[in-house]
């Protein structure tokens, strides 16, 4: 069997310590050029891969970086099955961009609800020592973690955190994505569109509901509250949601869901009533995860950049750990908007 090459080896063919080969993988500083050019030719000539300890060992960086999701809303999302894969789209990206700089992202869920949040917060970083953190929501807006990074003096991330603060924030513009999808149900020629918010823990449910509120108004419409369904991202929700506009003397002709999981929700109501989409009910979603893209008919969402908002952050956070100064305290990361058959038919 083919043995493993180790850092030892390296500093054993190379003649010099395994500190001294571990500055020259992390290009670090005081080591001599002819020293430099024999522990390259002995990486080179054994074929070595280099571990992340042997990363650490050359300096203060641990090259690891720590992603905090919610606990119960993860777990619920895994269990229930119901096709979600934001998780997957912020791992891709993060992991990805962590990679092409020599980085590892681990995983972490923290619950957001707890009394004990800051505690949980504070082991996982004492266990792990990352160079960053990065945070999802709700926790990208929850003050006691965010305080408590500033207090350790950790560089973090606050994905889709629309609310100034500290840390870089990562976001897509939510209200001009709300502002899009609802316009584009107006252009159709619907005067009465409803609006499914998300949850209030969330800023960027504000966020979205500002971007309904001004189409409606550019269009000279007025804003009716009856057609705000009060949600908090889950199908249940949604349907209490539809089922309230279905209760009016007027119900909507079109819906806006601030996620999937409703806007499914609100096909279903539809269904069960008769209702054909999108000749009777046009809906517009949010996330454009793979069960809208294949349930009948086809649901037009905003596409979130969930992947990319990811590995934006990861690089802010490993450049920052490396000492660059010149970065921005936030970057705004486009969105797409997909038109399938639940406003239009084809």
């Amino acid at each position: 069997m083919r043995r493993s090459v180790t850092i030892k080896h390296v500093a054993a063919e190379a003649g010099v310590s395994l500190q001294t080969v571990s500055r020259v993988i992390n290009n670090g500083p005081n080591v001599r050029p002819e020293v430099r050019e024999r522990v390259n030719a002995a990486v080179e000539k054994l074929g070595y891969v280099p571990s992340l300890a042997a990363q650490r060992m050359g300096g203060s960086r641990s090259y690891l970086l720590l992603a905090l999701n919610d606990r119960d809303r993860t777990i619920e999302g895994w269990k229930s099955g119901e096709g979600t894969d934001w998780v997957d789209q912020m791992l891709l990206g993060g992991m990805l961009k962590s990679a092409e700089f020599g980085y590892r992202m681990i995983f972490e869920l923290v619950d957001t609800h707890s009394s004990q949040v800051e505690r949980e917060v504070q082991a996982a970083i004492s266990a792990l020592h990352p160079d960053g953190v990065i945070l999802t929501p709700p926790h990208s807006d929850n003050p006691l973690i965010t305080q408590l990074l500033v207090q350790m003096g950790l560089p973090f991330a606050r994905i889709g955190s629309v609310a100034a603060g500290p840390g870089f924030a990562i976001v897509m513009d939510d209200r001009a994505a709300a502002e899009v999808a609802t316009t584009h149900l107006l252009d159709l020629g619907h005067q009465r569109v409803g609006f499914i918010t998300g949850s209030d823990e969330y800023v960027l449910s504000g966020a979205r509901l500002d971007g309904y509120r001004r189409a409606i108004s550019n269009r000279g419409l007025p804003l009716d509250d009856d057609l705000v369904g009060r949600g908090d991202f889950s199908f249940e929700s949604g349907v209490r949601a539809m089922e309230a506009f279905f209760a009016l003397e007027s119900p909507p002709t079109a819906v806006v869901a601030s996620n999937d999981q409703m806007a499914l929700a609100a096909l279903r109501v539809a269904n069960g009533r008769g209702i054909q989409v999108p000749d009777g009910l046009a809906i517009v979603s949010f996330d454009d995860t793979p069960i809208v893209r294949f349930s009948n008919p086809p649901l037009t969402a905003v596409v979130q950049p969930v992947a990319a908002m990811a590995a934006e952050a990861a690089r802010l956070l490993i450049r920052a750990k490396a000492g660059d100064k010149d970065l921005p305290p936030g970057v705004t990361i486009p969105f797409d908007f997909t038109v399938r058959r639940s406003t239009r038919a084809d």
